[in-house]
């Protein structure tokens, strides 16, 4: 395998050619703010709209998160299984984009528009509406992950292209954090999520229109490979069995704290209103740090940079646990947190990626839609698992929304799942990327690739 690189300068050519532009890595970028400011908006309001405007108890939202989300969790694999088999006009991935775009969006102002039922009627409402979004939200996200595996095989561009899409996430991620809870008193929950739908739509669009598809197998596949085959191709993946088991505690990280975030603001720093300046704090830094992580990838590799990336987070977490009350010095470890987070977000959808290849060098069969799929529902548990826990404990805590003052067994799980929880989760996300060394292994692997495609 190693003299495959010696002998390709051909290769290298190749892959110039099917290196993107500056503009359509951007434009695949834009797309990232349809899907993942939605993410953040689901992930830092949703509990607390359905506990304490809906009024539905903090155990059953958090059962609903889980069940739902493992619901989601499998489709993802199901889509994977159709992008991978859907031929268009417009590729594989592109066409799922155009057509399920003004689902989404409607379904997100349905998710927030729970009619005045009872609790019963409530709660049925909010399983109907939560299941029916994240179908339609797997729907666009699956092919939108896919498409960066089809974009281009350069390995610096498919970064590059991940580092933008996180740029336009985090900008989404600081409009919802910093404006949803002001917006609401002015144009209400339903007025909100139609502005957030509206802006989805228009995102997914324009990734839609403006990038294109130009990878295919290095192999004869047929077109439609069998979902058994693929399955058995990614269990033999040992880096996409890592990166998934990363999405997990990574996303349960993520849900922790954006989840937990209202409920800090008002019952431990004791001001619902301090929630924009504690959002600023988080996601400012990630949107400053992303500019200066392309460098640091092109010198130190995606996984190094990650791990760099979970110590300054664990740095955050203990300085915030120094002192869980007092503003300012949750503030600086917040600002820390988000800055070592940033990488992980700007990279993953990367890495994830990178696994398509090795195991079309293994097996002989490239599954962009299942690998990311699959992936996906890793990140689908995580959220939900973070969810359900932000609910549980609470529960557990004795929380009861609305009310003027809350046990202090409650305000002690809400430090927990801000605090300790999530400094845990980042020990063990180093430990999974010290096993992650496909960054090394990547040129090889291409190389060969790319002679089996000339033979």
């Amino acid at each position: 395998m190693r003299q495959t690189i010696i002998e390709g300068p051909w290769i290298e050519q190749k892959h110039d050619l099917e290196k993107p532009r500056k503009k359509e890595m951007w434009a695949y970028g834009v797309g990232s703010f349809g899907i993942f400011s939605v993410n953040t908006l689901i992930s830092s309001f949703l509990t607390f709209y359905y506990t304490d405007v809906v009024g539905i108890a903090g155990a059953i939202v958090g059962t609903l998160m889980l069940i739902a989300r493992l619901f989601d969790g499998i489709t993802d694999i199901g889509m994977g299984s159709i992008v991978d088999m859907t031929r268009s006009k417009h590729g594989k991935a592109r066409p799922w984009l155009l057509w399920m775009s003004v689902p989404l969006g409607v379904s997100i102002v349905l998710l927030f528009s729970v009619p005045d039922l009872d609790h019963t009627g409530k709660i049925i409402y909010a399983y109907i509406t939560y299941i029916l979004f994240i179908l339609l939200y797997t729907a666009a996200s699956i092919p939108y992950k896919t498409l960066l595996g089809v974009m281009t095989q350069h390995q610096h561009s498919r970064s590059l292209s991940n580092i933008y899409s996180t740029i336009f996430t985090m900008i989404g991620t600081l409009i919802v954090m910093t404006f949803t809870q002001p917006l609401t008193a002015s144009i209400g929950w339903t007025g909100l999520a139609g502005f957030y739908g509206l802006l989805s739509i228009i995102a997914l669009y324009i990734t839609f229109r403006f990038v294109k598809e130009r990878v295919e197998s290095s192999t004869s596949q047929q077109d439609k490979i069998p979902f058994s085959a693929s399955f058995k191709a990614i269990l033999r993946n040992k880096y996409w069995i890592i990166i998934t088991l990363f999405c997990i505690t990574f996303y349960t990280t993520i849900c922790l704290v954006q989840g937990a975030g209202l409920y800090y603001a008002q019952w431990v720093i004791g001001d619902i209103n301090k929630f924009p300046i504690i959002g600023l704090t988080l996601t400012a830094p990630m949107i400053l740090g992303l500019f200066f992580i392309g460098p640091l990838v092109a010198r130190f590799g995606k996984r190094n940079v990650a791990i760099i990336g979970s110590l300054v987070a664990i740095v955050g977490q203990i300085i915030k646990w120094a002192d869980p009350s007092n503003l300012p010095v949750f503030l600086v470890g917040t600002a820390l947190a988000g800055l070592g987070v940033m990488p992980t977000l700007g990279l993953l959808l990367a890495m994830v990626n990178d696994t398509v290849e090795y195991g079309e060098y293994k097996t002989g069969l490239r599954t962009e839609g299942l690998v990311n799929s699959a992936a996906s529902f890793g990140m689908k548990f995580g959220t939900g698992l973070g969810l359900a826990v932000v609910g549980w404990l609470l529960g557990i805590g004795g929380y009861v929304g609305g009310a003027v003052e809350q046990p202090a067994l409650a305000i002690e799980m809400i430090k927990a799942v801000n605090i300790q929880i999530p400094l845990a989760l980042a020990v063990i996300q180093i430990i999974l990327m010290l096993f992650f060394r496909i960054d090394k292994e990547y040129p090889a692997i291409l190389a060969e690739l790319q002679r089996r495609k000339n033979e």
